[in-house]
């Protein structure tokens, strides 16, 4: 029988398609904050986000008896053209067959994460791109050598306030499932591990571990008045990109020596991205292809394991 996931049988393909998931979850940091789709199956390469504009709230007087003149709802489409990503991993037939540990599981297990991580990589690129920047010290990037404060974060959840942005009150869950879930109302800030000093030394900051009642998140650091900090490897910086190292804030890391690395915070209300979820029945497909003679490779000497995934992402 001749399948989309190589050797193994449909169903087995999803049980290895979960695996996948479930081995990539803790670095689906951006899975949770987005608003996500499910990739639909034998459909367009392309995904709209729709979001309904706000109303006009000019007070308008009604006349008694009068009806009033009919509001229309405006939508604003955002649509996403997605990008085809995958990965693969070649055994050989020795390896298999003399080899102590069991190599084809573990290569599932490291396509895994190697999955997450591409996607994740896919959709901060998208969001570091974004033109609604604040900056810590001077007029530009290539000025900043300052690390986060009160005041910069302040400055960042005003800004949002003021642009109608609402707290994230929902998140994607965190299983190989689709699905959601109520949290409590705040913005997320979206850090490097490199920031987590500086973002424990602001005023007022309040470790995960002593939430009390609120659960953390996955890699969640802590809380800062109305803003939950979370970091990933994934949320590199500007390498080499600020002003002097040597800041007035004492000197700050550096690729080179020389000009401060730049490490972009992501604050984020609802909804302020869309994205397709790694997760559902199309997510991702696995594929495992076992050593076996075929016209390419006589003597059955290679076999394949790998995954793919259409994805994309857009600000919203």
């Amino acid at each position: 029988m001749t399948t989309m996931f190589g050797d193994i049988s449909p169903r087995t393909g999803a049980y290895a398609a979960k695996e996948l998931l479930k081995r990539g979850l803790p670095y689906l940091v951006l899975e949770k904050f987005g608003q996500a789709k499910e990739l639909p199956g034998n459909s367009t390469k392309t995904i709209k986000f729709r979001r309904y504009n706000a109303l006009d709230n000019t007070p308008v007087a009604i006349v008694e008896g009068v009806t009033p003149a009919s509001q229309s709802l405006t939508v604003t489409d955002v649509s996403i053209t997605l990008t085809q990503y995958g990965g693969l991993i070649t055994i050989s037939d020795v390896v298999q067959d003399t080899h102590e540990d069991p190599v084809l599981n573990e290569s599932v297990t490291l396509l895994g994460e190697q999955a997450a991580q591409v996607v994740e990589r896919v959709r901060y690129g998208t969001l570091r791109a974004g033109v609604n920047v604040l900056i810590a010290n001077g007029v530009s990037r290539n000025a900043i050598n300052t690390p986060v404060s009160i005041s910069v974060q302040r400055r960042a959840v005003r800004a949002l306030k003021r642009q109608n942005a609402r707290p994230i009150t929902r998140i994607i869950r965190s299983t190989a499932a689709f699905g959601s879930e109520t949290v409590a109302p705040g913005f997320v800030a979206l850090i490097h591990p490199d920031l987590e000093s500086d973002v424990r030394n602001l005023p007022g900051f309040v470790p995960a571990e002593k939430y009390g009642t609120m659960t953390p998140w996955e890699n969640e650091l802590g809380k800062c008045e109305d803003v939950r900090y979370v970091s990933s490897t994934i949320f590199a910086p500007f390498a080499d990109a600020g002003g002097a190292k040597a800041g007035a804030s004492g000197t700050c890391l550096s690729t080179s020596g020389t000009n401060a690395d730049v490490y972009p915070i992501l604050y984020l209300g609802q909804d302020a991205y869309g994205i397709v979820a790694l997760k559902g029945g199309y997510a991702i497909t696995p594929t495992v292809v076992n050593p076996k003679p075929s016209d390419s490779d006589p003597l059955g000497q290679r076999g394949h394991a790998g995954w793919k995934t259409m994805q994309g992402a857009v600000i919203h």
